[in-house]
């Protein structure tokens, strides 16, 4: 598994899925706010399976 994740683009999913989580836990959205868990696993591993499909990443450029 290559890192396709600028750190940016992880904290905003991580963010994001603990977000949706809570909403769901407070009943504020559905039971679907469960499926924060995929950006936070993304987030925190750091490869998102559609990004590698799609050729993008957000890493930014080795230095030279």
């Amino acid at each position: 598994m290559k890192v396709n994740e600028g750190t940016l683009d992880r904290s905003v999913r991580v963010i994001a899925g603990i977000a949706l989580i809570a909403m769901a836990y407070m009943g504020t959205i559905g039971a679907w706010g469960y499926i924060g868990i995929v950006p936070i696993i993304t987030g925190a591993l750091g490869m998102c399976p559609l990004y590698s499909l799609l050729g993008i990443s957000t890493c930014p450029m080795p230095k030279r």
